[in-house]
């Protein structure tokens, strides 16, 4: 596994389970990354010195101006703190999901007039958003990881408005350790949302068990994604 021309810097905005786990394979790849997390560049010390010389800590608004792709994995609620001028004409890439017992109530996606992604393009403006990564286990992203070819290589959905953003993505992905599925627009991003069939329990070796710990991922290939995204059911927005 190894980078694709032209990115050399992955930027974080938020550094916890997803991001820490990105991180990890963006370096084993070959790229340098840029952590930023909301309580300052001195909380990640620790994460900094387990990745090594290509690991610096710095502020949301410096993680978003270095990254040639920055991946926005903060809660919910918190998407309109992400900054917006740094991130003009960039690929961004949105981890999101929404818990409504976290982010409180939003009327558009429960309605289904939004998607939790549309809802970080809209606040963005011009940087083009793609979705990726929300819908595995943080530790199934780490072990699933395969090098391009390997027969029990795994693959992520993404989505998103910009097919240029989509190639990027899709290369980065490959570099890191997956294939992909493109779902579609971000219009259809609600298809590896939270309590859809794409959602998490696709990437278990079997289901889990409460109180248990959680099962090991299994390799899942692009056909048993591709099936699962043509499963969701939405209720038409009201």
């Amino acid at each position: 596994m190894s980078k694709q021309r032209g990115v050399d810097t992955i930027g974080l905005i938020g550094s916890g389970n997803i991001g820490s786990v990105v991180a990890r394979l963006a370096v084993a790849a070959g790229y340098n990354v840029v952590l930023s997390n909301s309580r300052g560049p001195e909380t990640l010390s620790d994460l900094v010195s387990e990745l090594g010389p290509r690991a610096r800590a710095a502020t949301p608004a410096e993680a978003a101006a270095a990254g040639d792709i920055v991946v926005v994995t903060v809660p919910l609620r918190a998407y309109r703190s992400v900054p917006v001028e740094p991130l003009a004409g960039k690929v961004v890439i949105d981890t999101n999901n929404y818990y409504p017992e976290r982010d409180g109530r939003i009327g558009e996606l429960d309605s289904g007039a939004a998607t939790v992604s549309g809802l970080l393009q809209q606040h963005l403006g011009s940087a083009k958003v793609v979705k990726t990564f929300n819908n595995i286990f943080y530790k199934h992203l780490e072990s699933l990881a395969r090098p391009t070819g390997a027969a029990d290589r795994s693959a992520l959905a993404i989505a998103g408005d910009d097919p240029a953003a989509k190639a990027v993505v899709t290369a980065f992905l490959d570099a890191i350790g997956y294939d992909t599925v493109d779902a579609g627009p971000l219009a259809e991003s609600w298809r590896f949302e939270r309590d859809m069939p794409a959602y998490g329990l696709i990437y278990f070796s079997k289901m889990p068990v409460p109180g248990e710990a959680w099962p090991d991922g299994a390799p899942t290939p692009a056909s048993k994604v591709e099936s699962a995204l043509a499963a969701g059911k939405r209720q038409a927005a009201t």
